[in-house]
């Protein structure tokens, strides 16, 4: 690139009717000047006083762009010889010498992409290509998202003026000890009543959700390339978090009382399991006495870790919330996470874990180590929103809401296609599953009724193993108006009949 007369070049570049200072745009256009080899190395620049008047700005506006410039290295000033740029090139030969072959990868449209090995790693890959966030996360029928427009918004609000005013020190630092300690008393007296729990105050680490939870356990108690149980189909998200762990996932089929490992599985003991023993997601069964029992006597005899999910557990419809898995343990192998973000809003960003009592001290200090928690201001706000009583009404005020529009949809999808498709995982949690004839596409027809307006997720996505053992929507209701339900599943059902109910053309 051409070497540039300084004064000449920024006169046509500063724009004096601009926002911005002529300190900042003098600066700025110095610095791409020198970095683009307009000013090559050891060019020496005019004197402050020179530049000034060739520009008609102050002197010192110039001083002060020479002195930072200086500063960050991009010109040497040296006294009674003059100021000079700087040599900032690159060392080619450590470059080349780090320097790793580039390869042709398959781009989103199947053309080849030269990308630089380093760009992603291996697990990087698959996560990303695995990834199960959608680009909504709310309207029908989006799954396990609540009804953040009947949060008492008014009520929290009030409590966290009142904790503002006071302003305590002690709640604006970090949070040591695995969270805020009135609030870890308050969950475990709500959690013995609520989900016949077994825990101490000093068992609870405050995390901000199941993926936190799920991540310190598997950071703490595993290796790289170590076995995990994780129920099939399960969670995608939790199947994300131990896969980028490096965890070598071993799916284990569920039936009607859930986990149900197989001869094999049980020949090659795992070093965790990953279940929701209450409200198997996302099919919905509840794991029977019998087969919790078994697993907390395997988990015993051969050292395996036991990760209780506690998903979606305070709303079941027609019968009582069912007790823990963690309540029956009585060797410290189950370790239990939940989160406050489905039953309060999920931006709260507020979670749980009950960590076995032998293993308090390395959670709480791993928790510090890894996170450098804080939001003790949340914690204390939602300290008070537990002990004032608002949690549990708010709980039983969502479980009758969230029953009405279970029942609308259910009454819906009735209506419409009779006995013809089958729904699943009804009776507890924020969402159904609408099953599909084995033939059909639910990948095909979750973007088909995308583009419809309709939000659902493939059942197909939560398998580890392609193809699915089963082919189904999952339908979010918990979120959507009861006015809405009805309209929003009309538009899904026509995208079903359309996509999903055609007999397959048989090939010749």
């Amino acid at each position: 690139m051409d070497t540039i007369i300084l004064s000449d070049w920024l006169a046509a570049r500063l724009d004096r009717a601009a926002a911005e200072p002529i300190y900042r745009q003098t600066l700025r256009l110095m610095q791409q000047a020198i970095l683009a080899g307009q000013l090559p190395p050891g060019t020496k620049l005019p004197s402050s006083r020179t530049l000034a008047e060739d520009l008609g700005i102050a002197r010192n506006t110039v001083l002060h762009v020479y002195d930072q410039l200086t500063a960050e290295g991009y010109v040497l000033s040296t006294t009674g010889s003059g100021t000079y740029v700087a040599d900032t090139q690159p060392d080619t030969a450590a470059v080349n010498a780090r320097r790793k072959p580039a390869v042709a990868v398959a781009g989103a449209q199947g053309k080849a992409t030269r990308r630089d090995l380093n760009d992603l790693s291996n697990r990087g890959r698959r996560l990303i290509g695995q990834a199960g966030v959608s680009a909504k996360q709310w309207g029908a029928f989006m799954p396990g998202v609540p009804d953040v427009a009947e949060f008492p918004a008014r009520t929290w609000s009030r409590l966290q003026a009142r904790l503002w005013k006071e302003a305590n020190p002690d709640l604006l630092t970090y949070a040591p000890g695995g969270g805020y300690r009135p609030l870890r008393r308050a969950l475990s007296d709500y959690l013995r009543v609520a989900r016949s729990v077994n825990c101490t105050p000093d068992q609870i680490i405050i995390t901000t959700g199941i993926h936190q939870s799920i991540d310190l356990a598997v950071r703490l108690l595993t290796d790289v390339g170590d076995r995990a149980w994780v129920e099939e189909p399960c969670y995608w998200g939790a199947r994300s978090v131990l896969q980028s762990s490096g965890i070598t996932l071993v799916p284990v089929p569920v039936d009607d009382e859930g986990l149900n490992p197989r001869e094999e599985d049980l020949q090659k003991p795992p070093r965790l399991a990953l279940v929701t023993p209450s409200h198997q997601y996302p099919l919905g069964m509840v794991m029977s006495l019998a087969r919790r029992r078994t697993l907390l006597e395997y988990a015993r005899q051969h050292n395996v870790w036991i990760i209780e999910d506690d998903y979606d557990s305070e709303f079941r419809y027609g019968s009582r919330p069912l007790a823990s898995l963690q309540g029956l343990d009585d060797a410290g192998q189950v370790i239990y996470v939940g989160s406050l973000g489905k039953m309060l809003f999920p931006g709260l960003r507020m979670g749980y874990m009950i960590a076995p009592e032998h293993l308090v001290d390395t959670f709480r200090t791993g928790v510090a180590e890894l996170y450098r928690e804080g939001q003790l201001m949340q914690q204390a706000v939602m300290t008070d929103f537990i002990l004032d009583g608002h949690l549990t009404s708010h709980v039983r005020r969502m479980r009758a809401l969230y029953g009405e529009r279970r029942q609308i949809l259910i009454d819906a999808i009735t209506a419409r296609f009779g006995n013809e498709l089958p729904v699943m995982g009804d009776e507890a949690g924020l969402h159904l599953v609408l099953g599909l004839p084995d033939h059909a596409d639910d990948r095909a027809v979750t973007a088909a009724a995308f583009d419809a307006g309709v939000i659902v997720r493939p059942l197909a996505s939560y398998y580890s193993n392609d193809p699915p053992a089963r082919r189904g929507l999952l339908l979010g209701y918990a979120c959507v108006p009861n006015d809405r339900i009805g309209p929003a599943f009309d538009t899904l059902a026509r995208v079903i009949e359309h996509t999903a109910l055609r007999t397959p053309t048989r090939a010749a």
